[in-house]
This record gives structure tokens, sequence and C-alpha cells, in this order.
């Protein structure tokens, strides 16, 4: 069944943000707050893309933004593999806002996928445009030249002009609409473990995060948010707050009560002093108690996802069943550098210096706040220290234009450990039942599969195709199993708590609970659960095939140490297929330790390997991260795992060793930032279960025994 809500997320946020329509000058207006004027003395800019030099230094402006996932490379090695030069030569640089970009925000694993063919044809068009300015100087036919390593050679005489001469000769030619895409056959650079352009600057220091920003007259500035789930600003006394030396103003802001410094540290202190009254909004008595109660009581209310066959007939006439109840908590983003941005609003502009995900979101927010047109207002994107969906927000950007605005000087707005963690956005919690089914064979004959969560897309604002959320019904509605009778209902449970797009969505607990519940049907039918899952895959190669590698990879039936076993999981997500195997013991304390984790992959297309395995590494930490130990806790309205004591996130020594095979397959591309994340967690609930013989229906995981 096509996910019509899912497909309408990845419309929204990935639709024109790799818009390729070449322009052969790049000015932007709006006099000194332009992102990026014409092209300096000495380089010439061929597109808004690229960028050459009479040194014939070739330096790519990368639309898409580096979060940690590798674009910044990716993009560039698209780009050169077609425009055929040394790799050498490359220098990246992250673009600003601008609108010949397309829409820029980056997420749903969107960049490579949605942008690989696009990409090409920006490198594509600047050869051609390249090789015309060559046989145009030579006064030959464009055919009898060709395009290699950053020259063009004239076949018949081999005379060579480098790129560096014909630059500027080229920009002035027409962009070719259609550029032929070299056949992946003559690849020299796409699919090789090329070394990451963002390494150099990110090891020795000079790469600029949003917390680095500096400028002459910089205010530093800390918010004071409502304590409670939506409570009110009633009143304030800034007065002793604007004692502290070093503040200079206390301001009113629609997210709360701002306090402006010199620097961060009288404005901790200031804000520590201010005296405010809040009254209370309908959140007042939320706790983790009441959340869990609503979720289970919501149950009994689901809407049709998806509905196969006749599932009441045969769960009445299945030799067995079984019937779970699950259940997930809410869940932080908690990168590592915490939300940031600098704004400066003066006479007829407005810069921003920002760790973003989305360009073009945050040139409308200062666009709303500051009435200025779209042209006056350039954005900065700075390297940001994690990403994860948070920073596809602009609560933090809003902030900081308010204020510039108001105080008329550059302020940059930090938040606390403790204000990211309380600002609203996280990954909803909820509560699944399932009931299956089993043939005397122990085949799964039913599913029956009732969730209750908050509407991620009701929450925003966008209308839900059938009434059905289709991002928190991903990775449920379109279990892949060939199971005869299923059905897929949810319930949408309203609570004063924001949600957000967090690492791969509503794959992050579907996966979870879905593999979990098939390892119980399979124990509960004497299968083993890796021929379990192969045996209903018929028609999913792609599921398969990545499932053998692990199985195969992880030593799947072989033995293990007295008290070692594995678990499995598979998942799609974003166009990927993933695949993992977890080796897990049981220490004396009764906690899980995860030693090994082997995943297989299924990306379609590779373009860079090392960013593969860098991205399944990442997403497997952060997935087990969740797994052991995540969990927002809420009481009396309030956010009471504020800081690290409270959400611990794994640990160096948990870490497990991970190993990652890429199965290529030639299918059609998929993401890779975020399928990782979700098979971790079923699979080391999944080697539990086997250990233990008792299933992990709650998380995070609590010590078993």
């Amino acid at each position: 069944m096509p996910e019509r809500g899912l497909s309408r997320r990845h419309f929204l946020e990935v639709s024109g943000g790799v818009g390729v329509g070449l322009v052969l000058s790049f000015a932007l207006p709006g006099g000194p707050a332009a992102a990026r004027k014409t092209a300096p003395p000495g380089t010439q800019e061929l597109n808004a893309w690229i960028r050459i030099g009479t040194d014939d230094t070739v330096e790519f402006f990368v639309s898409q933004l580096e979060m940690g996932q590798g674009v910044f490379t990716s993009v560039p090695m698209l780009i050169a593999e077609e425009l055929e030069v040394d790799w050498q030569r490359v220098r990246a640089q992250q673009a600003p806002a601008d609108d010949r970009f397309g829409r820029q925000r980056t997420g749903g694993s969107a960049s490579i996928r949605r942008g690989f063919d696009e990409f090409r044809r920006v490198g594509a068009a600047a050869r051609e445009m390249l090789i015309a300015a060559a046989g145009e100087a030579w006064s030959v036919p464009r055919s009898e030249c060709r395009a290699r390593q950053g020259v063009v050679i004239h076949e018949p005489t081999g005379r060579q002009l480098r790129y560096g001469e014909l630059a500027a000769r080229a920009a002035a030619l027409p962009a070719p609409t259609d550029p032929p895409l070299k056949p992946r056959s003559e690849f020299r650079i796409v699919g090789r473990r090329v070394p990451r352009l963002d390494t150099p600057a990110k090891t020795d220091g000079s790469a600029q995060y949003g917390m680095d920003v500096q400028m002459d007259g910089l205010r530093v500035a800390l918010v004071e948010r409502p304590p409670t789930l939506g409570a009110k600003l009633a009143s304030f006394d800034a007065s002793a707050a604007l004692a502290v030396e070093g503040v200079e103003r206390v301001v009113e802001i629609p997210s709360g009560v701002a306090v402006v410094a010199r620097t961060t540290w009288p404005a901790m202190k200031g804000r520590e002093q201010l005296r405010v009254k809040w009254n209370p909004g309908d959140g007042a008595n939320v706790s983790d108690e009441s959340i869990d109660a609503q979720c289970r009581a919501a149950i009994g209310r689901t809407r049709l996802a998806r509905d196969d066959g006749d599932v009441d007939q045969a769960l009445a006439g299945a030799a067995s069943t079984v019937e779970a109840v699950y259940e997930f908590p809410y869940l932080a983003h908690a990168a590592m550098e915490p939300m940031n941005c600098t704004a400066h609003v003066r006479d007829g502009e407005c810069e921003i210096w920002v760790p973003t995900q989305t360009q073009s979101g945050t040139r409308a927010a200062a666009v709303k706040i500051t009435g200025l047109a779209p042209e006056q207002v350039a954005v900065h994107p700075t390297y940001m220290g994690g990403g994860f969906g948070r920073r596809s927000a602009t609560d933090f950007v809003e902030d900081a234009v308010h204020l510039s605005k108001s105080v008329g000087a550059p302020v940059k707005v930090v938040y606390s450990r403790e204000d990211d963690m309380r600002a609203g956005y996280y990954r909803p919690a909820g509560t699944s039942e399932f009931t299956g089914g089993l043939a005397a064979d122990g085949t799964p004959i039913a599913w029956r599969h009732r969730m209750a969560t908050p509407s991620i897309m009701r929450q925003k604002g966008w209308t839900l195709s059938d009434d059905i959320d289709g991002v928190v019904v991903e990775g449920a509605r379109n279990l892949p199993y060939a199971i005869p009778n299923l059905r897929v209902g949810w319930a949408e449970v309203e609570l004063p708590i924001s949600t957000h797009w967090w690492r791969s969505v509503g794959s992050s607990h579907n996966a979870y609970v879905t593999e979990c519940f098939f390892d119980e049907l399979c124990r509960a039918g004497g299968v083993d659960p890796v021929e379990g899952r192969l045996a209903l895959l018929d028609g999913h190669p792609r599921h398969q095939r990545v499932l053998r590698v692990a199985a195969e990879r992880a030593g799947w039936g072989t033995s293990l140490p007295e008290g070692r076993t594995r678990g499995v999981a598979v998942h799609e997500c974003f166009g990927s297929f993933v695949a993992q195997v977890a080796e897990v013991t049981v220490g004396k304390n009764g906690r899980p330790r995860v030693h090994r984790v082997v995943c297989a992959i299924d990306c379609g297309d590779v373009v860079n390997p090392d960013t593969i395995e860098a991205q399944m590494e990442g997403a497997i930490a952060f997935g087990l991260s969740a797994a052991l130990h995540g969990r927002v806790h809420f009481a009396a309205g309030r956010v009471t795992s504020a800081n690290f004591d409270r959400y611990p996130l794994l640990r160096i020594r948990e870490m497990p060793r991970v190993e990652t095979h890429i199965v290529t397959s030639g299918d059609p591309l998929g993401g890779v930032g975020e399928p990782g994340t979700p098979p971790i967690a079923p699979a080391v609930c999944n080697a539990l279960l086997a250990l233990t013989g008792k299933p992990v229906r709650r998380l995070p995981i609590t010590p078993v025994g």
C-alpha cells in the first residue's frame, strides 16, 4: 500500500531541494547582507555550484547541509565525476540560502538519493560548456574535443586547454538543459573511498560551528521559557537580573523573557536572577504515568491504515495465538552542540549565522519577523554538532532575530542543555498492541497491530491523508512479510507535548515493535527467526539479500560462548534496506551488553563506501543509546530529564564492534543517514528474548532478570 502521508513528507522536505537550473552569474541583491557576491578576481562562476580559478582550482558550493553525514564530500564527488576534474584540486564551501538552489532543507535521508543524477547534471552541464568554449577557441567542432582531468583535449591534434584558461569563455555560453551523463562504467571518483573534505578543518580546529561565531558588538542572550507545558507568561521583574555586571537588557519575546549581556556568563547569571510568574497551561498535570495511560486508552479507537484478508476469521481459526503490548517513550535529539543562532538585523537587511538543517526555513522565519524581502536576508550556515532532525526547526533562529531586531545589535542566542531538552521537540511516545495467529506448522497467518501515538503531521498543521498520519505508521503499514490476513490501525493521542522529526521518524519505533513481535511469533511457532523471515519475504528480494548477508557474516546458527546470544532484525526505510545481527550478554547487574553488530545495507548505488560505513556505525550508536537509556521523563507538566544525568547517552565502553557490509544491487537509490537506526533496538531485544525467554516490550531496556 502506498504511504501517501510519508510521500507527502518527503515531498515537502526535499522538493526543489536539489533544484539544478543553471545560472551563469551569481549576484545576490541586498547590499552588504548578501551572503555571496560575484566571483573574486582570478575565479569564474560557471553556475551556482561551481567556481573555477585561473590556477585550475575547482570550488563547489554544497547546497545540502553537512551535519556529519558526509554530504560535504559526496555532493562534490557527484559533480566532480561529471565535470572531469582532478579530485586533488577540489574545494568545497557550504552554500548560503539562495532560491537558485531550490528549497534548501536537509532531511529525510534525501540528499543523495534525490540528487544523484541532478548533481551529476550540474557537473555535466559545466563540462559541456568548457568543451564548447575550447571548440570556439580553436575554431574546431565540439565533437573533436573531450574533457579529462581538468583539461579539454583536441583529439586530432592533441592540443590542450586547462579549465582555468577556459572558464571565463565558458561562463558566457548558454548552459545545456540536458547534458549527457557518463556511463557508470567510466566512473573514476564515485564509488571510491574518498577522504572527507571536512576532516582537516574539523581536526585542526578551523571549522566554525555556530557556537564559534564572533563579531564586533556581539551580545549573548539566554531565554527563560515556560517551566511547564503550555504555560504562558504573566509578569516578570528584571531588576535583579539587570544588577548583574555585564547584563544590558531584559527583553520579552514570543518564546519567553531574554537576558541580553556582553558575554555568556553574565547572561546565564542574569537569567538566574529573573523573577518570572507564569500562568499554568493545559499540560500542568502531564506525567510519565498519564502519558502511558492515555496511549493505552486510545488503542480501542484505532482507524484502519491497512486491512488485508480477514484478520478476525483467521485469528478465530488459528492453531494458536500470541498477544503482546509494546510501549516506547518520548525521545530527545540531544545533539552535542545545543541550539544556537546569531542574528544581526539592521536597516534594510538581516544576516544570520546558524547551524541549521534548513537555509530556506531560516530565511523564511527571518522574513516573517522582520518584514524584509527574502533577498535582504542572508543565511550563513555553519557546521553543526549534530542534527538528527532537531535543527530543521527554527525556534532558536526566531529567538535571535527577535532579539537583534529589538536590541539593534548582533545577538547570539544560546540554549543551555536544559533549555534544549525542555524545548518541546521530541520523538513521540506510543503504545502498540499485537495479536498474531499461527498455523499448526508455526507459520503466521494473521497479524493485527493497533498503535496509539500523537500525530507529528497534525501538530505541524498538515492535512492527513485518509485521516492517517503516514509518518507515524511508516514501517508498520508497509510490513513486508507475506502474512495473508494483516490489519494495521492507528489512533491519534492528543497530548500537550510537541513532536518533531527524530532520526528515522516513525520507523524508529515501528521497527522495534514489529520486529520484536515477529520474533515472538517465531518463538511460539518453533521457527528460526532468520528462516522465518526469509520464508515470508518472497517478493522482497532486497530484504532477503541484506538478511542473508547479515546472518551469514554474523555466523548465524553457529555456537557462541555460554551466556551470549544473537538477535536479528531487518527493516526498510527511506528507500534503503538494512539487516542487523546483534550479539548480546547480560551482566551480573542484569544490564545487557552488546558486543558485536553485523550490519548489511542495500542502498542502491554507492557514492562513498566510507560514508556509508560511518553512517551505519553512527546510526547504530544513536539507536542503541535510545534503546538502552533513552526516555524523556515528565512530572507535573515539567521535563525532569533535562540533562545527561537523567537522559544518559551511550558511553564509549558500551559501544559494540560494528561490521558493515554493503550489498550492491543495482536497484533504486536509497538514503543512508537514517536507515541504520531502526533495526538495532529490535536486534538487541530479540537477542535478549533468545537468552532469557522473556520479550522486551518496553523501552528503554531495563535490567534483565
